[in-house]
């Protein structure tokens, strides 16, 4: 098993990707701590209610982990939101809720784990992209702002830390079957009047693979850059995409 003995933090482990990753990496052996605002029924992680965008709970929650455990193995900072709109229609305090759990959750994160990782001299980190690291989309000013910010962050971290052994990526999902679609797919919806399997259907046929991914082939590809296995791949944005960044 890959992850046998290993301690691992998913932050946004209740819903999508983050779940289905965690249901990996407890059936791989890991130990696995879910931080979420939303507590759900999950025998694959152990919960700790934790709002990202807020540094104190980050680090009140990444301590409870180190003085139960003495290290943490893994983290994937997955936590993050999807606002459909352009720089007109983000309201002020949306483009703050953001900002504040797309970017400085992760930030945040790093800030607390990345000590106890140098200390073990070892470490693997993944941080949540999108297709929009790469690629621009329209009505997605904040949102592909913050996605472009975390793949510059990826790489700047690795090359910090590559000497204390500390791997440090980012995957990249084009458009996945989750919560968060089904909402980026309402508001689309709202604004359009389109029906939402009309909808469903255009973002199937902007795929090259002309289908909209599940959770666990993202999870898949998650756990293979977690492990062990990648022993020669940092600072890496890696899509997930269905090849919609390559075209």
């Amino acid at each position: 098993m890959r992850f046998s003995q290993k301690i691992a933090i998913v932050t946004g482990g209740s819903t999508g990707i983050g779940k289905e990753t965690i249901a990996k990496l407890n059936n791989e052996k890991a130990k696995v701590y879910n931080f979420d605002v939303v507590e759900v029924e999950d025998s694959n992680s152990i919960f700790i209610k934790c709002d990202v965008s807020n540094y104190t709970q980050v680090q009140d929650a990444v301590k409870k982990v180190f003085e139960k455990e003495g290290k943490v193995d893994v983290l994937f900072a997955n936590a993050g939101v999807h606002l459909f709109a352009n720089i007109e229609e983000t309201s002020i305090d949306e483009f703050e809720k953001i900002l504040s759990i797309n970017i400085k959750g992760i930030y945040y994160i790093l800030k607390e784990v990345i000590p106890i990782m140098k200390e073990q001299n070892k470490g693997s980190i993944l941080l949540m992209g999108s297709d929009q690291s790469f690629v621009g989309k329209g009505k997605s000013s904040a949102y592909g702002m913050t996605k472009g910010a975390i793949g510059q962050l990826t790489k700047s971290t690795a090359i910090d830390y590559a000497d204390y052994n500390i791997k440090v990526n980012c995957i990249c999902p084009g458009t996945i079957d989750t919560p968060l679609l089904d909402k980026a797919i309402n508001s689309f919806q709202s604004l359009t009047g389109m029906a939402n399997e009309e909808i469903k259907t255009l973002l199937e046929e902007a795929q090259p693979i002309k289908r909209i991914a599940q959770p666990s082939e993202i999870a898949n590809v998650a756990c293979y850059l977690l492990s062990d296995e990648n022993s020669f791949m940092t600072g890496a944005l890696v899509p997930v995409d269905g090849g919609y960044s390559c075209q």
